[in-house]
């Protein structure tokens, strides 16, 4: 109900009148009875407990602060005035929410537990939800600004955007409604799929673990029946229940949900209306992970659940008290409630599970293996909830199995995949040549996806003339396998390290998970863009990529000269050898193999980095400011340097003409261009010295043997020239004139005396 604010402040000096009692009387009221009312209308400032735990006063808001608070954060406020009866009448029922929220348990709110508030497993911390109220009858004009017509409004706000208003919300199950559709939204399937039990107006707790007052009615076919509103079964029972009496009445045909579709076959099947009785299809198993939950493991379960079974599953292996698992914890339990009804998600406590967790060669915590059909594979990404949520949903993905393609679509993944790994396959491939690509499976997960084929067009694309053959695609390059023998397209560990060393997109970005994949071992051209400059970005992205794309052929065509020349010379020692009939050196040219491979020189890989994201590592490594405009570095990360200037003085533009000119300077021995370092001085020595032991152990030692010779020879001498061991020796002479460390007579001897004289 809006007030008049004219009405309201005419009323307010009429009303304005003296204290009706006597100034001596100490017990006499000192306020106007309006001012009373008014003051039961305001929420209280007093902290209150719930379920025996301390819960903060309400949050008032105030023009100053409204902007503040509510900026960041999703926010549930009422707006009210004290004199609004509605709004009385609502407080009570706000306040019980408020307190029955602050202290539930966003991860398991069944369990009866309230969380530390400071902590992020907190209601407030989890969902960054908060509850404030504002009262308009002291700031009217905000409140006008918030389209604020009527008391009381709840209204929702996400960070700093108002987002929804209700009229005529009294009641806590009213609010818990409006509440747990918002919850639904910021985090999806975190809310309990039963309901809740929510506490009366007033109450000082509540039992979670007691049953929910009411369950969310679930839709149903038309022939499952109507369930009577009120009546609180469990929700399968329920289910299964209204199908059976809905397919016994009418005998309709079922199509709501697969459960109801798999007992209508199950039912359809026993009779058919001409007495003939058909086989009844295979019911399927329970789905994976049909709770939502990770399930503790131990090792009678594990060998049962994970072992003996071709089921997938994301275990993590951890112990309770490591700050790293229990960092992980949270995130753990939302992956395991996204992948409900789809992957097995497990834990085991190797505080527990000792000798399971030394079987699994856990040497580490926390751990994470994906495991399927006896085979596993570790999780070496980052342990973020959209980290871990991507590398489960594609595991259990289309490209957890390898799909038999044509060429079309092999066009349309082509479009979507950065690489793709392609198996050719005839009539006569064996069934140990599909085995073996199938284990490959589960070692590609969160890099790249295999599919096979036997398309004559895309052999005839790719220039394929013996089957098996396994290739692979990035940007519509091919690269292929090298296979000697048919033993080596069965040989799985070969082909793994083959696969790892292509894996990655031609170009890819530098990330937390891979950087050490793409630095390690190789000269690393690497572009630093920013995403700001969208048109610089995309320009810039695009010379890398051409960049890379013309070093690879030159370095084709490289190799195969090199290879060329190297048998044009075997050729002609054969040849010499023939003419001179020398049988020996005939026989030793012909043994002679030729064994360059295109992975003997280090290599050159092509990246890039979003710049404004790595800001600081750029600044403190490299000296870069991404504010400065798109740059390229050229990194050595074996040798702790890198270059990032052209040959004129200028910097590396992200240009493929400067990138091209400056890769070969850079990357001849020695360089022709002088590197920078990435680390200081003092460290620079020690990973100078290791560097110089690992690879040149021998001069290492001899260098450091004639280095404690000459120091050992330069500390005798000093020796010497000090105690004039060349005179007296040790003791000194017998007549005091030699030198010597101890002097056993004389006025300064051990003995006070000299070699002749008496001594009392």
């Amino acid at each position: 109900m809006k007030i008049s604010w004219l009405g309201w402040s005419l009323l307010s000096s009429l009303l304005a009148v003296p204290t009706l009692a006597a100034p001596s009387d100490p017990d006499a009221p000192t306020k106007h009875w309006l001012s009373k009312r008014l003051s039961r209308g305001v929420d209280s400032q007093e902290p209150s407990v719930f379920n025996g735990q301390d819960v903060p006063p309400l949050l008032q808001l105030t023009p100053e602060t409204f902007e503040e608070y509510v900026k960041d954060g999703h926010w549930l406020i009422k707006h009210y005035s004290p004199s609004c009866a509605h709004c009385r009448k609502a407080a009570p029922a706000y306040k019980t929410v408020y307190e029955y929220y602050y202290t539930s348990d966003p991860l398991s709110p069944a369990s009866g537990k309230s969380p530390d508030p400071k902590s992020m497993n907190s209601f407030t911390g989890y969902y960054n939800f908060h509850f404030a109220s504002m009262n308009c009858l002291a700031y009217a004009d905000l409140c006008e600004t918030l389209n604020i017509g009527a008391y009381p409004i709840f209204a929702f706000y996400d960070n700093g955007k108002q987002k929804d208003t209700h009229v005529g919300i009294k009641t806590v199950e009213e609010l818990s409604k409006l509440i747990e559709e918002q919850l639904e939204i910021i985090k999806p399937g975190s809310r309990p799929r039963e309901g809740l039990k929510l506490p009366e107006v007033g109450a000082k707790g509540v039992d979670s673990t007691a049953e929910p007052d009411s369950l969310p009615m679930k839709s149903k076919g038309p022939a499952a029946g109507v369930k009577a509103p009120g009546v609180g079964l469990k929700a399968p029972e329920a289910d299964i229940d209204a199908f059976e009496i809905g397919v016994k009445d009418t005998g309709a045909e079922v199509k709501a949900g697969e459960k109801q579709k798999e007992l209508a076959s199950e039912k359809s099947t026993d009779a058919n209306t001409d007495g003939s009785v058909e086989t009844k299809p295979k019911p399927k198993g329970p789905p994976p992970n049909p709770q939502g939950i990770s399930v503790p493991l131990t090792a009678e379960s594990f060998q049962k659940l994970v072992t003996t079974t071709q089921d997938p599953w994301f275990i993590k292996f951890y112990v309770p008290w490591c700050p790293h698992c229990q960092a992980l914890a949270p995130n753990w339990l939302e992956m395991a409630k996204e992948m409900k009804d789809t992957l097995n998600v497990g834990e085991v406590d190797c505080d527990v599970e000792t000798r399971l967790c030394e079987d699994a060669r856990v040497e580490a915590f926390p751990t994470i293996y994906f495991f399927r059909g006896g085979q596993r594979v570790e999780y070496t990404g980052l342990r973020g909830l959209g980290d871990l949520l991507t590398y489960t949903r594609r595991a259990v993905g289309p490209g957890s199995t390898i799909e038999d393609v044509d060429v079309n679509r092999f066009k349309e993944l082509e479009e979507t995949e950065e690489v793709l790994f392609l198996y050719f396959y005839d009539h006569a491939t064996t069934s140990e040549d599909f085995k073996a690509m199938d284990r490959l499976t589960l070692s590609l997960v969160g890099h790249a996806r295999i599919v096979k084929t036997s398309s004559a067009a895309l052999a005839e694309r790719f220039k394929i003339s013996t089957w098996p053959r396994l290739l692979v695609v990035r940007d519509g390059r091919p690269n292929y396998y090298n296979a000697l023998a048919p033993k080596d397209m069965r040989d799985f560990r070969q082909i793994l390290s083959w696969m790892q060393t292509v894996w990655l997109p031609i170009v890819p970005e530098l990330t937390a998970s891979n950087a050490q994949e793409i630095m390690d071992g190789k000269f690393v051209v690497l572009g630093i863009l920013s995403r700001r400059r969208s048109d610089d970005f995309k320009q810039s992205r695009r010379e890398l990529q051409e960049a890379a794309h013309e070093w690879m052929d030159k370095q084709v065509q490289l190799f195969r000269l090199e290879r060329s020349e190297l048998r044009d010379s075997k050729q002609l020692r054969i040849e010499e050898a023939d003419d001179r009939n020398d049988q020996r050196a005939l026989r030793a040219a012909k043994n002679t193999r030729i064994t360059i491979r295109e992975d003997d020189k280090k290599a050159v890989a092509f990246a890039w980095v979003d710049g404004d994201f790595w800001q600081r590592w750029l600044r403190t490594t490299y000296g870069i400011n991404v504010d400065d405009g798109d740059r390229v570095i050229i990194n050595d990360q074996d040798n702790r340097r890198y270059w990032d200037t052209a040959s004129s003085g200028a910097s590396i533009m992200a240009s493929r003409t400067s990138i091209l000119e400056t890769i070969p300077l850079v990357i001849s021995s020695p360089p022709k261009l002088s590197p920078k370092s990435t680390v200081g001085l003092f460290e620079s020595f020690f990973f100078f010295t290791r560097t110089f032991l690992s690879t040149h152990p021998i001069l290492f030692f001899i260098f450091l043997g004639i280095t404690v010779a000459v120091a050992t020879a330069i500390g005798r001498g000093r020796l010497f020239r000090r105690g004039g061991l060349g005179r007296g020796g040790i003791l000194g002479n017998s007549n005091g004139g030699g030198g010597g460390f101890f002097h056993l007579d004389g006025k300064e001897g051990f003995l006070n005396g000299g070699s002749t004289g008496k001594v009392d």
